[in-house]
């Protein structure tokens, strides 16, 4: 087994190359090959010792409580959700979204204040599907989610594409967690489509990963 470290955003080609975990450090993300030359794809292949690295996985992702409301937990984990959350359950190997986040976090503490039981939910960029899973479980009682990537969760109605394929006015509120330069170019789309906007995955002046309700 190999282990190489690699950026971020390289979760996507991991996955296709055939990766056998991976563990999301700070910054950066460390993944698992048993196969030296596909590592090296990735950067500079270090060999493990026997060390069992689906479990050592496993162990990387525990439980987590974010905000007032929600449990995240894989769908392996048995510990019991606490009383008055809701148990948030998604694998977090599938795609971007896992509840680790700062900015995945403060999209779920804004969706506690304003996703209201009834509204109509439009989720952008969706990835894993963990903020239209939140949606529902919230009591939203519309949810869709869209993503450039056909291979994202399909957790809720899900079509490819982005919100500029929306009709105008046509949900309570629409959260997207992605980047800095897409939620600026979209801006106009996310107030065209709802009456109010969380957006996050962008940093403020200080450098701090930021989240915003408009």
């Amino acid at each position: 087994m190999f282990s190489v470290t690699t950026s971020l955003d390289a979760e996507d080609a991991l996955h296709e190359a055939g990766t056998d975990g991976i563990i999301e450090h700070d910054g950066y993300l460390e993944a698992f090959f048993k196969d030296r030359a596909v590592a090296a794809l990735f950067g500079d292949p270090v060999e493990c010792d026997s060390t069992d690295w689906v479990q050592h996985t496993y162990d990387a992702w525990p439980p987590i409580l974010v905000g007032e409301k929600f449990f995240v937990a894989a769908p392996w984990r048995t510990d019991p959700t606490p009383p008055g959350r809701f148990r948030l359950e998604l694998n977090p190997g599938l795609q971007c979204g896992t509840g680790q986040h700062p900015c995945t976090r403060l999209c779920l503490e804004a969706m506690e204040r304003e996703v209201k039981p009834g509204d109509s939910v439009l989720d952008v960029g969706s990835g894993s599907g963990i903020l239209s899973i939140a949606a529902k479980l919230l009591g939203a009682g519309r949810v869709i989610a869209c993503d450039i990537d056909p291979d994202a969760a399909t957790l809720a109605p899900f079509f490819v594409g982005s919100v500029d394929a929306v009709r105008t006015a046509s949900f309570d509120v629409v959260v997207a967690n992605i980047n800095e330069s897409v939620i600026g170019d979209l801006r106009a789309e996310f107030e065209r489509v709802a009456r109010r906007r969380i957006l996050s995955g962008f940093q403020d002046e200080k450098g701090e990963w930021a989240c915003v309700i408009l």
